[in-house]
């Protein structure tokens, strides 16, 4: 594979992660979200922003590693998790802002952690420093999971 293929996967892999964080990032806490009531240990909203960046770079790299190694085809598993997880990244935000339904996210969060779990043992046993990548990303949807069901107990009627 020449270099040129190697930077444009790698751009294509982070440019896809980003791409789902900026169209997922257009559901904004507005009004609705600022009237909820939430736990003391709730992050600054200005926090958000730099940390799904610095993860939508790292997933990218991480699934561009696995197609590095083995191409499409040979890592077609891992890849597809991958997506599978991505997914429901992006469809966490339409479900929790977009709809106004902290359960509905918190059941699509959940579902997201395990995918992302998948994906980290799917990644480290073919690459390891693609599975360690994206331990930052499995701990901070930990934590977003916790954060989701205390907004959703704390606002249920």
């Amino acid at each position: 594979m020449s270099s040129n293929q190697n930077i444009v996967g790698l751009v294509i892999a982070v440019g896809l992660c980003l791409a789902v964080g900026f169209i997922s990032g257009r559901s904004v806490p507005g009004e609705w979200y600022q009237a909820l009531a939430k736990p003391t240990w709730t992050p600054p909203g200005w926090i958000f922003g730099p940390v799904w960046t610095l993860l939508y770079i790292s997933m990218g790299v991480a699934a561009w590693l696995i197609w590095r190694q083995a191409g499409f085809s040979a890592a077609a598993l891992p890849l597809a998790v991958f997506l599978i997880q991505l997914l429901l990244n992006g469809l966490w935000s339409w479900f929790f802002f977009g709809m106004q339904n902290p359960g509905l996210a918190f059941v699509d969060i959940v579902a997201l952690w395990i995918a992302i779990l998948a994906t980290v043992i799917l990644f480290w046993m073919r690459q390891p420093t693609a599975g360690w990548l994206l331990l930052p990303y499995l701990a901070w949807v930990r934590f977003a999971s916790a954060l989701n069901f205390a907004i959703w107990r704390m606002n249920q009627c």
